[in-house]
């Protein structure tokens, strides 16, 4: 793939995030949406109009065969991703996969391993790290602003977890999944602290479940360790919202901490910045366009682009242990 000016992309999946992924892909130039798979008929056909995606199909691995595009974007359910891999793997150039992974961390390094032995790439769809304020976030740290970072929180509270009707509206197998704050939605700000504040060393959990009507867990606090010896805290309810006029943007609120200030993130994308014994001001950035987390599925899905035009490096080394390096891209 590497010098081809135009990528042909091919997606598993018409549900309700892969909209997100199919408008990045359409919008991307460059990149030519040549096929869309679904079990679903009527869903698959609505996407397919939406998106301008002409060629259709019922199972993954007839259209990777017909079509042998150079992406394949996998965005079902994670308990089908291993099978759907394997049956795409041989025809594309690279699988993007959506969030999380695998079931199990062991399915998971399975799947690295298949794609390890067909020498094809995987890239990780971990797109929350790609939001403007956790890349500003990053710049800040890299360039020294806050000075050595000691304490990262995130207090998670997008407001649409309450009632019989929670999540019917937008994913209803939520309320299903037995386990869901942790595996569904926390999994992005693990990412995101990684992503700022390096590896993790050790975890403290107390999960509960606030909302009667779901099967799993929608509240709790994670505490991190990290190697550095900084501290993280994840605090996250999904009955109550935050300050936003879209409290789903940034899903909550951020403090992060280091010996020469604080880094404050609020609702609208905004960030406010102390240094020590300094007033607190508005800290100005691009905040990204008003799309869901501030463009970061676009901001992801141009950068595993440009690597597989080889303009840009995959960018993992040092956020995901041991062999996951290898084939894993992290933005």
């Amino acid at each position: 793939m590497s010098g081809s000016k135009l990528l042909r992309v091919a997606a598993v999946g018409a549900g309700y995030f892969s909209r997100l992924h199919l408008e990045a892909w359409r919008d991307l130039p460059g990149v030519e949406l040549v096929g869309l798979c679904d079990r679903d008929p009527v869903r698959l056909a609505e996407q397919a109009a939406r998106h301008g995606i002409a060629s259709v199909f019922g199972d993954a691995a007839s259209m990777a065969r017909e079509l042998a595009p150079d992406i394949v974007d996998v965005t079902t359910p994670p308990a089908t991703h291993h099978a759907l891999i394997e049956q795409v793997l041989g025809h594309c150039g690279l699988v993007v996969c959506q969030k999380a992974l695998a079931p199990s961390y062991a399915e998971a390094e399975a799947i690295v391993a298949t794609c390890e032995a067909a020498a094809k790439p995987l890239v990780g769809h971990e797109n929350f790290r790609f939001s403007p304020w956790y890349r500003e976030a990053a710049r800040m740290l890299r360039e020294g602003a806050l000075g050595t970072p000691h304490t990262v929180s995130f207090r998670l509270r997008p407001g649409d977890g309450q009632g019989p009707a929670a999540y019917l509206d937008r994913q209803p197998y939520f309320q299903q999944m037995k386990q869901f704050l942790v595996f569904e939605t926390a999994i992005h700000f693990i990412d995101t602290f990684r992503f700022m504040m390096g590896e993790v060393e050790a975890v403290t959990a107390r999960m509960s479940r606030m909302n009667p009507v779901i099967s799993g867990e929608d509240a709790g606090y994670l505490i991190f360790e990290f190697a550095s010896g900084a501290t993280g805290l994840f605090d996250g309810k999904r009955l109550n919202d935050h300050i936003a006029t879209d409290p789903r943007r940034t899903m909550g609120e951020m403090w992060l901490e280091g010996s020469a200030g604080v880094l404050r993130l609020y609702g609208e994308g905004r960030l406010w910045f102390k240094p020590r014994r300094v007033e607190e001001s508005e800290h100005a950035y691009d905040k990204g366009p008003g799309t869901f987390a501030g463009g970061a599925v676009y901001a992801l899905q141009a950068h595993v682009c440009a690597f597989a035009r080889g303009e840009a490096p995959a960018l993992a080394g040092d956020n995901y242990p041991g062999r996951l390096t290898t084939t894993i891209l992290a933005g």
